[in-house]
């Protein structure tokens, strides 16, 4: 298959499930996908990550120099905490006429920051807020671009079936927008666990649910939307966690308190660290429910005697 427009190659800095998921997905358009991932300069995992980036159609590389050498679209899809080394040894080895689109979740001023690195090496900085989950709609995952050529960018991206909308001509923007609705989207999940844990301790969940069902009846609270946004804490609370850090930040770096975005990671951190203590990790291959893991994290079961 021919790619669409002039874009031709790509190079995907980071290989893990937002990476892996857009680098599959841009190859089989027909570009020329290369990666590379710091997981490939561990014995214990290198195998395994180049197996997966093969299996994708997607070329792995033994180095970020060699990923982004002559590419025309480097983009940095790593952890937040690697978000400012990436960009910062990018600019070494990046050239004009390059694009470095970061889709990292992180802090406008992290961004900003990141941005300031990668312009000294006449690259172009787009910045991207991811606003929904990966997985499900791939692609066309929607994400919002700010930076002086956010526009110029968009068209290329869209031809490629990407759901993008610029926000902004400065960088920063963007990431605040993701950065707020994560105070409210990461906190409800936080919020429901600390809920209906609790609730299930005292045997009152179903009360529970069905109080806030009167009260929210359009949200699912008799349905599944418990089991979705404790699932989503269960699968990727990690990086949440680590998200929500950065929102703590933002909000700190405009002189507000981050009671919310802290606590919320906090909470996200806890249900990954307990089932870490206890041996468990979620489970793709099996239906999900929120109270086997109540009971798993909280011990109930050992302390109702059953």
């Amino acid at each position: 298959m021919k790619p669409p427009g002039d874009l031709q190659n790509v190079a995907m800095i980071g290989f893990g499930e937002a990476g892996s998921i857009l680098g599959e997905d841009l190859a089989k358009l027909g570009l020329e996908v290369v990666t590379y991932d710091i997981l490939f300069d561990s014995p214990a995992s290198r195998e395994a990550m180049l197996s997966k980036a093969r299996a994708a159609g997607v070329r792995p590389r033994d180095s970020l120099r060699d990923a982004v050498n002559g590419t025309q679209l480097v983009i940095s899809a790593v952890t937040a905490s690697s978000s400012s080394a990436v960009a910062t040894s990018a600019a070494q080895l990046l050239h004009p006429k390059q694009y470095f689109l970061d889709i990292n979740s992180v802090s406008p001023a992290t961004k900003r920051n990141n941005a300031r690195a990668v312009e000294t090496s006449g690259a172009d900085y787009v910045e991207a807020a991811v606003m929904a989950a990966v997985p499900p709609q791939r692609l066309a995952v929607p994400l919002l671009l700010g930076g002086r050529k956010a526009s110029e960018l968009e068209p290329v991206l869209r031809s490629l079936g990407m759901n993008v909308t610029t926000v902004a001509s400065e960088v920063g923007t963007a990431s605040a927008i993701k950065m707020c609705r994560s105070i409210l989207i990461k906190g409800l999940e936080a919020l429901t666990v600390e809920c209906l844990f609790a609730a299930r301790e005292f045997g009152a969940e179903d009360k529970v649910l069905s109080s806030l069902d009167r009260s929210f009846p359009h949200m699912g609270w008799a349905g599944n939307l418990p089991d979705y946004l404790i699932s989503r804490v269960a699968e990727h609370g990690r990086r949440r966690a680590a998200e929500m850090r950065e929102v703590a930040q933002t909000l700190r770096d405009v002189g507000m308190e981050s009671v919310m975005a802290s606590a919320t990671a906090a909470k996200q951190q806890w249900v990954i660290d307990r089932l870490n203590a206890k041996g468990l990790a979620y489970r793709h291959d099996e239906p999900f429910a929120w109270r086997a893991l109540a009971d798993a994290l909280t011990e109930q079961d050992a302390r109702r005697g059953e």
